[in-house]
């Protein structure tokens, strides 16, 4: 096989290795280098028989997620840096743009989870859930056999449902959201607590690291604190699923947060309070108010 009929080849698995990555390592960036390095291994054994060049680069892409994610286990306070590239914040609607969003990216509460899963159990996981992968092919990916591949499967999916997950359709979802601002904005105390959940979680992440409270009340004692008055704020689209961009009095953006709505609750709250990196990411314009009434 030449060059140009190795590149071709390779292209036309592109799409499903860098979804493989990017689902794996939750961060685009790190998605493209590992597909990258793929196909420069790839080039190195150009001249070796492979018989089934698609799980040929399924193992090497896999192998490249394993050691790009042990090698964050050794970065301190590294949790915001792996995903937040992968942020995609679009305006809410029903557009062709955020329905392909909500088919292609990974929500943030799931992300957060995956940050708890060893790099073996990640990789398991998604390539048997999501890609439907063998067992018997995944066990000589991640280094072990084939029932201990399901162990580890298995083992990351206790961990992921314990992430709430969001119901009703997207709409339904909005509304909750749309209604939390309202609320929020008015200082109805007694209506916020009627529209999160008891055991509500939320994820808090600023420059200094990451730390999660558990409960409706939390919420409730951090909004009584704020000057609400003084921010602006509007349902965005984060990842597929409706979130709240907020703007300080400077105009700048202070906080994005992503919301789990089950059963008319918000459930799940994961909130970026990193303004440095808001400001480097493209946003929703300020402008566009949404309606809420």
């Amino acid at each position: 096989m030449d060059d140009e009929e190795l590149a071709r080849a390779f292209e036309g698995h592109r799409p499903h290795l860098l979804a493989l990555a990017a689902r794996t390592l939750g961060s685009m960036s790190d998605a493209e280098d590992a597909v990258q390095e793929a196909w420069f291994r790839l080039k190195k054994h150009a001249d070796d028989p492979i018989d089934n060049l698609g799980g040929w680069l399924t193992r090497v892409v896999g192998r490249i997620c394993i050691d790009t994610l042990r090698s964050r286990t050794t970065r301190p306070k590294a949790t915001l840096d792996d995903w937040a590239d992968s942020l995609v914040v679009t305006e809410d609607d029903d557009g062709p743009e955020e329905t392909a969003l909500a088919a292609d990216t990974l929500g943030l509460a799931l992300l957060v989870v995956f940050q708890t899963l060893r790099p073996e159990e990640r990789l398991a996981f998604v390539l048997h859930d999501v890609f439907a992968v063998p067992f018997s092919e995944i066990g000589p990916i991640v280094g072990c056999s084939t029932d201990a591949a399901k162990m580890l499967a298995s083992r990351a999916r206790r961990k992921v449902r314990q992430s709430p997950t969001p119901t009703g359709d997207r709409r339904q979802r909005r509304e909750v959201v749309d209604a939390f601002l309202v609320a929020t904005r008015e200082g109805d105390f007694e209506g916020l607590l009627e529209l999160l959940d008891p055991d509500l979680r939320w994820h808090r992440f600023t420059p200094h690291g990451h730390t999660v409270t558990i409960g409706a009340n939390e919420v409730l004692s951090a909004l009584r604190t704020k000057s609400i008055d003084r921010v602006e704020a509007r349902r965005v689209n984060v990842n597929g699923e409706p979130g709240i961009l907020v703007w300080g009095p400077s105009g700048r953006p202070i906080a994005l947060m992503s919301c789990t709505v089950v059963d008319g609750r918000l459930a799940g709250i994961v909130s970026v309070l990193d303004p440095a990196r808001l400001a480097r990411m493209t946003l929703p314009a300020r402008a566009r108010v949404a309606n809420v009434d």
